[in-house]
């Protein structure tokens, strides 16, 4: 099984910006890596903007914003159910 190779953000950053210029075979080959690679580098770089290449586990902004406001409704929900409980306990004790 062979080991799949990692490279730093910055790695393929520079890596994008070199295949612009002599083009990407040229790129690819001096660098050693598969030309698939560098043109999914420069998609990526495309669609996501600052935020390409976070890593493995790393959130946009927007998926973090959504990971926190998915925790908040969940604790919403679960003291509205106390409160619920609550209520309905000394309601019945009332009588």
């Amino acid at each position: 099984m062979a080991n799949r190779r990692k490279f730093s953000k910055e790695y393929k950053l520079e890596a994008v910006r070199l295949a612009e210029q002599p083009g990407f075979q040229e790129a690819s080959e001096s660098l050693g890596l598969d030309k698939s690679s560098l043109y999914q580098w420069r998609k990526q770089l495309q669609s996501e903007g600052p935020e390409a290449f976070r890593g493995n586990g790393n959130r946009t902004a927007l998926e973090e914003d959504n990971r926190q406001l998915r925790l908040e409704i969940r604790r919403l929900r679960e003291e509205a159910e106390i409160l619920k409980k609550a209520s309905a306990y000394f309601a019945k004790n009332q009588r």
